[in-house]
């Protein structure tokens, strides 16, 4: 195996952010390599999602850094990059799905052009060929071709968040950071939106960080998982390795708690 192919596709160094004297996040570091699904898991207030702004630069650290394998420079710190620079690896070579899809979608605009302005974003400018893109993402997202021209805010909220999904999948990131996907839905709803996105992922080879306080959700998506508290990371290890036995005191009371009746 050369260097490059065993290069890391994001890599975090020492990430902390601090507001004030309150820590949001402290000291995380990590490799998140291709075709990778990093779960990151804690109770509110844990700093998981803290860490996924400061990674997915929403939110600059306070000390550290954030690299990513771009594809002209190899790895770049995120946050030393020009403004416009950032501002495109976020519009293609990245996604991020948000847990409310209202935040991830413009609701006074139909599916189709939710879709579309992210390949217009990137260039493509043929109205027949972003209409046709547009329509075969959201049928690849489980959404009729004739809901196309339909507002988000006529869509349930399965199915907006399947929208967002296919927002940000249309220019075929190598990397999404995904928010609690699957919070505030029902739970036949959540099932079904877990096998879409695990299907996702596998079909793509896409890399991915996922923020979540269900752990039913990293066992599903997830090859690592990292277990958050205070800020800090207290656990990492293998998805089934930390789940089956897990060797802090706090991640042994996160499953616990699942496990009770």
């Amino acid at each position: 195996m050369t260097a490059e192919t065993n290069r890391p596709l994001l890599r975090a160094e020492g990430v902390s952010k601090f507001y004030g004297r309150h820590v949001g996040c402290r000291d995380v570091s990590f490799e998140l390599h291709p075709g990778e699904v990093l779960g990151i898991v804690g109770e509110s207030g844990s700093g998981k999602t803290t860490l996924l702004n400061c990674l997915s630069a929403q939110l600059e650290p306070t000390a550290g850094h954030v690299l990513y394998d771009t594809r002209a420079d190899g790895l770049t710190d995120v946050y030393r990059m020009s403004e416009a620079a950032r501002r495109l690896l976020m519009r293609s070579d990245w996604g991020l799905v948000r847990q409310n899809p209202r935040d991830g979608l413009r609701m006074g605009v139909s599916a189709g052009a939710n879709v579309g302005e992210r390949l217009m974003a990137v260039g493509a400018r043929h109205y027949g060929n972003i209409r046709s893109e547009a329509t075969d993402w959201l049928s690849r997202v489980e959404i009729d071709a004739d809901r196309v021209d339909d507002p988000p805010a006529t869509f349930s909220g399965g199915m907006q968040q399947r929208v967002q999904l296919a927002r940000n999948l249309v220019t075929r990131p190598r990397l999404v950071f995904m928010d609690e996907p699957t919070g505030g839905l029902d739970v036949s709803v959540q099932a079904r939106l877990l096998d879409l996105l695990r299907g996702l992922v596998n079909d793509l080879g896409l890399s991915a960080v996922v923020v979540t306080h269900d752990l039913a959700v990293t066992r599903l998506l997830a090859h690592r998982l990292m277990v958050m508290k205070g800020g800090a990371v207290v656990e990492t290890g293998l998805t089934d390795q930390v789940l089956d036995d897990p060797q802090h005191p706090y991640s042994q009371l996160l499953v616990s708690s699942i496990l009770q009746p």
